[in-house]
């Protein structure tokens, strides 16, 4: 029997916490599982005799065929709702592990994890978080940031994990064994009950442009939102795929390497919990965090390039562990920011949307974020001057932020704008607009010249 859709309004908790719960499994089994994929990139190298490069092409092709084809799963969405899109990706996802645990060339890994499970991780992610956001209103960063922990504690979890199964079982059983693991993503879809909103369309778009909601980028601080966001993750990603990897070069072995990857992990989630907080209290406005955040985030990866291993070979990297820590708080303080932003920017009826768009131009940074590492590696000898590059992207990204409505204060007081109603998107409709805070009753005060 269809579950008919709750009634209209923003609960702002009861269900929706069972959606961040399905939301924080749907991302340590996406971003998280891929963060902690990079271990198992050695042993893809000697198996097959390929470059570091080469190899790095595998986790790219995933994670940028999960980001560029999110507008696809956002679009589904929109017309057939979160809960059977999100079910389907997930068997996708666990058929992409299987049928790459048979792999007998590099080829084939490329259509089994890229291809194959990417495109399911593309049908999960957007909905899932997209459908928290659309939950809450008062403690909408607090509830995504809590949603978007589970990268950091499925990374915990999973970087020792995935090195025992590699020990015990080799690749290909760790990849079947993966695959058995990314099957619950479809109980995840389950547990996404249908929301009305006010702003929500009395119909579902008709035509594929209208469902992918093309017509977004006409707003002029969304484009300059994608446009910051599509260059930030040029480097974001690359400690996902060669921090393990960076580790292992730095004479660290494979679990004083795992323990890199938790650390920053456990940095990361801690950090998540306490800006989504920290965001909800509407002391700083919401872009201004993004781009101060985005700029931390930056400098964190500039320090895992040029910090070195001090110690014996047998030691445990202490400098390296500590940097690793201080990347995974910025890089976790930036990541709740860019979905909890959105519905300011857009509005509750969008912001599904909006998701699978921004992940799709993240998507060119996925893609070509980590083979360039991979390059450099080969041509350098080492990831000191791919965490450079990429930590320069980020600063970037971080800059142009600062063309967001409320991210840059003015210079003289000026009284507060009347506030359009979330559901149309707050940052919006007026250029110099008060930001309003999900958690007070009255706006931020801005200042004009």
């Amino acid at each position: 029997m269809a579950m008919a859709p709750t009634p209209v309004g923003t609960p702002d908790g009861g269900w929706g916490w069972v959606v961040a719960a399905a939301a924080f499994t749907v991302n340590g089994l996406s971003y998280g599982l891929l963060r902690s994929l990079g271990l198992a990139l050695p042993d893809l190298a000697e198996h097959f005799d390929r470059t570091s490069q080469d190899t790095a092409w595998v986790s790219a092709l995933a994670l940028a065929v999960q980001q560029a084809a999110s507008p696809v799963g956002s679009a589904l969405s929109t017309c057939w709702g979160a809960r059977p899109v999100v079910m389907i990706g997930g068997i996708l996802t666990s058929l992409g592990f299987v049928f790459s645990a048979f792999a007998g060339s590099l080829l084939h890994l490329y259509l089994g994890l890229g291809v194959l499970a990417g495109s399911g991780w593309a049908l999960v992610f957007a909905p899932a978080l997209g459908t928290v956001s659309r939950y809450f209103s008062r403690r909408r960063v607090s509830a995504v940031g809590l949603a978007l922990t589970g990268n950091g504690a499925s990374s915990l979890l999973l970087a020792p994990v995935l090195q025992l199964l590699l020990d015990t079982f080799g690749w290909r059983g760790a990849l079947l064994l993966l695959g058995a693991i990314t099957l619950h993503l479809t109980p995840c879809g389950a547990l996404l009950r249908p929301l009305e909103l006010p702003g929500d369309p009395p119909a579902p778009p008709r035509g594929p442009l209208a469902a992918l909601g093309l017509d977004l980028f006409t707003r002029r601080a969304f484009l300059v939102f994608a446009l910051g966001t599509a260059l930030i993750a040029g480097g974001y990603f690359v400690p996902y795929v060669h921090l393990a990897p960076h580790a292992l070069d730095q004479g660290l072995g494979g679990y004083r390497a795992a323990l890199v990857v938790a650390v920053a992990a456990v940095a990361d989630a801690g950090a998540r919990l306490v800006c989504g907080w920290l965001a909800d209290q509407g002391w700083v406005p919401l872009p201004r965090l993004l781009a101060v955040f985005g700029a931390l985030t930056g400098l964190g990866l500039l320090a895992v390039g040029l910090v070195p291993v001090v110690g014996s070979e047998e030691g445990w990297g202490g400098s390296l562990l500590a940097v690793a820590g201080a990347y995974g708080l910025s890089a976790g303080s930036y990541a709740p920011l860019v979905f909890g932003v959105l519905p300011g920017l857009v509005g509750f009826g969008g912001v599904v949307q909006a998701t699978g768009l921004v992940m799709m131009l993240m998507s060119l940074g996925g893609l070509l974020g980590p083979p360039l590492s991979g390059f450099l590696r080969d041509e350098t000898g080492d990831f000191t001057a791919s965490f450079l590059v990429c930590g320069s992207l980020v600063l970037s990204g971080s800059f142009i932020y600062m063309g967001l409505p409320g991210a840059v204060p003015s210079c003289s007081p000026a009284s507060p704008p009347a506030t359009p109603p979330p559901e149309r998107g707050e940052l919006l409709p007026i250029p110099q607009v008060a930001l309003l805070s999900p958690g007070a009753p009255h706006s931020t005060l801005e200042t004009t010249c």
